[in-house]
């Protein structure tokens, strides 16, 4: 065999090593689990609970009648400034007049029978004291049973005054209670504010508030200089909220504008549902009360409002996305360099003496993964706190979720393409 022959044949075993390592290569690479590759960074991480709820101000005075009568004149329309002491409405007098009158009256009346039983009583003790002196005088000119009568007299004209001064003093009662009743037709407002609910008309009849207080509400006035939004917050997160927290907050009927707030209030009781305690299937929410610093001007009452309450922050910080953090039976009494992670299709059976270990995916050199516990913080948008357990250029598994569940230490993985960027085409269309 010639030279270049040879030359030839070891040319050509050279190519087909070549062929046979790079499609083994090839092949190696694909037959790992694609999966989503991203480096241990530092971040700046906000931790946040969002809730909604609604905008209400501060103070707010729902007005009700304490007398039932007619409203016979209206001083102000929804949506009027009034100043405290300011007349809103008058309901019909007529009645209460009378009854003023009435016990006016009956004063006068008590007030006289008083003064007839003071005199009868004067009258009554002169003469025992006349008959008192005749018979120390002379005994035979009054007898004994005479001043006895006498006496007998006295006291029972000091028991009809008395009763005649209790008399008086109730007939003065019942004028004051009159009186008040007749200042209860004319309602002034309590505080100064807007009237933000106007609910009755001239000419309808007000109800007494004792007895249905929905039913008895006649207007509402609201302090706007202060609002809050009380929003509802699970019992899950309730605990991470504290008062002075700061929060930002959007207002449906402001959209793309956010307003700083802070928490004034949280609630010590669950907000109970109409029925009554929660039960055991019922989510629990907690009632937290955030104040509107820089509301403006034409927010109203009941706006719908979503908060969201900043918690804590972190400031250049290791993190990991949130979907990367993935929990493994452990077996505490094994090393840790021999655990392996308990990862079945289906709930896996617990053991004595095993338990739940929370930690990510890192991707070695070889492209396999190895299940290291992980120490995480407080939770951002996306991302967790690394505490421990990870340096920063690591590289660890970072999705999907239906792939990190089913993995296990030495499985192979290959990182999944980057997302092609959408190309949006324009046509012009021609007639």
């Amino acid at each position: 065999m010639s030279k270049r022959a040879k030359w030839s044949v070891v040319g050509l075993f050279a190519v087909i090593i070549v062929v046979v390592l790079g499609l083994t290569a090839f092949n190696s690479r694909g037959s790992g689990v694609e999966v989503r590759i991203e480096p241990v960074e530092t971040r700046d991480l906000v931790a946040s609970v969002t809730a909604s709820g609604q905008v209400q101000p501060r103070t707010k005075v729902d007005l009700s009648a304490d007398i039932t009568g007619r409203i016979t004149r209206l001083s102000v329309k929804e949506g009027d400034l009034v100043s405290r002491g300011q007349f809103l409405l008058q309901i019909d007098p007529e009645q209460y007049n009378a009854a003023v009158q009435r016990s006016e009256a009956g004063l006068a009346s008590a007030q006289a029978s008083a003064a007839q039983a003071r005199a009868n009583h004067v009258q009554a003790e002169r003469t025992y004291e006349r008959s008192a002196a005749i018979q120390s005088t002379n005994a035979t000119l009054v007898s004994a049973e005479q001043m006895e009568t006498l006496r007998t007299q006295v006291e029972v004209t000091q028991a009809v005054l008395n009763a005649a001064e209790h008399q008086v003093e109730q007939a003065r009662a019942s004028l004051r209670d009159a009186r008040s009743s007749l200042d209860k037709t004319t309602i002034r407002a309590p505080m100064s504010g807007r009237v933000t609910r106007l609910i009755v008309e001239e000419g309808e009849t007000a109800i007494q508030g004792t007895l249905n207080r929905d039913a008895a509400t006649l207007l509402t006035i609201s302090d706007m200089s202060v609002l809050e939004t009380q929003v509802k917050v699970d019992e899950t997160n309730v605990s991470r909220i504290a008062v002075g927290d700061s929060a930002v907050v959007e207002i449906d009927a402001f959209p793309d504008t956010t307003f700083i707030g802070r928490v004034v209030q949280i609630s010590n009781s669950s907000v109970r549902a109409a029925s009554g305690a929660p039960t055991a299937d019922q989510a629990v929410d907690y009632e937290v009360t955030i104040e509107l610093l820089d509301a403006p001007s034409e927010t109203r009452p009941d706006f719908s409002a979503t908060a969201k309450i900043v918690t804590a922050t972190r400031t250049n910080v290791l993190s990991i996305p949130i979907i990367a953090l993935t929990v493994r039976e452990q077996d505490p009494a094994t090393p840790a360099d021999e655990q392996m992670p308990v990862t079945t299709g289906r709930q896996p059976t617990r053991e004595v003496g095993r338990r739940d270990v929370e930690g990510v995916f890192v991707v070695g050199e070889d492209n396999k993964v190895a299940f290291r516990p992980v120490h995480v913080g407080i939770a951002g948008e996306k991302h967790f706190e690394v505490i421990s357990g990870l340096e920063a250029g690591e590289r660890i598994v970072a999705g999907s979720y239906q792939a990190i569940r089913g993995l296990r230490d030495s499985t192979l993985v290959r990182e999944a393409p980057a997302p092609a960027t959408a190309i949006t085409a324009t046509t012009t269309g021609g007639n």
